[in-house]
């Protein structure tokens, strides 16, 4: 298997995660230069290597094409965005926010409410991506 540890899954996963959290915050009132730097950091490290070891690791194992395996793949990408992920997500962005006192377990609380309402529309979009974006 070739590295997925590249100068474009860098590049990338530092733009998508920052331009993503950055519109969020905006939205939101909560822009701060400290957590644009910090998720800038997180999406070209950390994610920029589990991210797409792990969808590559999807392709190997859902290989043939076919409406059930890629059911399967979009299941499997919905499962990597769980609670979990989502609560260590936010804790993320709480250190990068100075906000050290808001890392508490009621983050898991968050990530499920979180997952659970997103699920439909996450579940649509990552079929589309499994199966029709190379």
């Amino acid at each position: 298997m070739k590295t997925l540890i590249t100068k474009r899954n860098c590049i990338q996963g530092a733009i998508i995660y920052t331009l993503g959290d950055s519109c969020a915050a905006l939205l939101t009132g909560e822009f701060q230069v400290s957590r644009l730097v910090g998720m800038m950091l997180l999406g070209g490290t950390l994610y920029a290597v589990e991210i797409p070891w792990y969808f590559a690791w999807i392709e190997r194992r859902f290989e043939k094409q076919g409406f059930v395996n890629g059911l399967k793949r979009a299941l499997t990408a919905q499962a990597f965005f769980n609670p979990l992920w989502i609560a260590r997500h936010l804790a993320f962005i709480q250190c990068f926010s100075g906000q050290f006192t808001a890392i508490q377990w009621s983050l898991i609380d968050i990530g499920v409410d979180s997952f659970v309402h997103i699920v439909p529309f996450a579940l649509f979009v990552n079929y589309a991506i499994q199966n029709f974006i190379s």
